[in-house]
């Protein structure tokens, strides 16, 4: 068989891995076999991240309607059951955004929200 010289391929990996542990502690980037096991667990991390980053925003956003629904006197279940029944499709990002940037704005909603309940209360 001919004899196989890697030439560029092998380091050219290297390099990438060890370029991305740069600022790594220690030996994790300095030595390759170290650096690739730290960088394949810092992947795994950046992945389920990626994930959570998802259910925290939306959790803050529940968070931010909550508190500005009780300054107008709901819950934050109340408000959201009032605002699906006068028809008012807004998600939490658009609503959250509102709670903290317009008072009045998000007044006017929660009034919205607390007539449809009233509404649906009578009939």
């Amino acid at each position: 068989m001919p004899r196989v010289k890697r030439g560029t391929k092998r380091s050219d990996r290297r390099k990438k891995i060890l370029k991305r542990a740069s600022g790594y502690f220690l030996t994790k980037s300095k030595l390759y076999q170290a650096a690739q096991e730290a960088v394949e667990r810092g992947l795994k991390f950046a992945y389920t991240g990626r994930k959570q980053k998802k259910r925290q925003y939306r959790s803050l956003w529940i968070v931010r309607i909550g508190a500005a629904a009780r300054l107008n006197g709901m819950s934050y279940s109340q408000f959201v059951h009032g605002l699906k029944v006068a028809g008012i499709e807004l998600d939490r990002k658009v609503l959250s955004d509102i709670a903290t940037n317009d008072e009045a704005g998000f007044a006017a909603l929660a009034q919205q929200a607390k007539d449809a309940l009233a509404k649906q209360a009578a009939a």
